[in-house]
């Protein structure tokens, strides 16, 4: 991907010769401020106990910089309304501008996280590039235990699109190694005459 951030990798992966899971490198994570729970939460729509504080409230960046909101439970997610006007005055002196909440309890067993990814132009039913930031962050903050994550993380099922995506990441001191992965599918088709 030629993207503003620079050139982006992706791996193709195949099964029967069709595409499978795509793997996208991104950049070595930027580990930004960190924020206080009660204007976060505030701007969230949120009480400030639904913020979970042992992990940080931090701008991580791997070319676009994000919130990332550690929340308590799969409630406080869903619970999750934007308060466009306060986000953006909380903003006006951050590198990040939009949050990224995420929580321990997936809709899915058999996942690992479950996330959100709004803005004030609606909400986004999976996100690379905040996932990235996520992958790096956990890395980074041991948030599974060590310095090598491999999960899977659903988003979306707010606005009846549910995605899952793959969060591969390795914090090596220096460097974060930081891998976002998905599937694709087929939503529209059109040719240019």
């Amino acid at each position: 991907l030629d993207l503003k951030a620079g050139m982006i990798p992706v791996t193709f992966n195949y099964r029967d010769g069709e595409p499978d899971i795509l793997w996208m490198k991104q950049l070595n994570p930027v580990f930004g401020e960190t924020h206080p729970a009660e204007p976060i939460a505030e701007f969230l729509g949120l009480r400030p106990e639904d913020i979970d504080k042992d992990w940080p409230i931090q701008e991580v960046s791997t070319g676009v910089p994000f919130f990332m909101v550690p929340l308590k439970t799969r409630d406080a997610v869903v619970r999750t309304r934007l308060d466009q006007d306060k986000l953006v005055a909380y903003t006006e002196k951050t590198e990040a501008k939009w949050p990224h909440v995420f929580c321990r309890e997936p809709e899915d067993p058999e996942n690992h996280l479950k996330v959100r990814m709004i803005t004030t132009s609606g909400e986004d039913p999976a996100t690379g590039s905040a996932n990235g930031c996520l992958a790096g962050y956990l890395a980074k903050h041991r948030y599974f235990g060590g310095p090598k994550v491999d999960v899977r993380v659903e988003q979306g099922y707010e606005i009846g699109r549910p995605s899952l995506l793959y969060l591969r990441s390795e914090d090596r001191g220096e460097e974060v190694d930081v891998y976002v992965g998905g599937r694709n599918a087929m939503v529209a088709k059109g040719e240019f005459i």
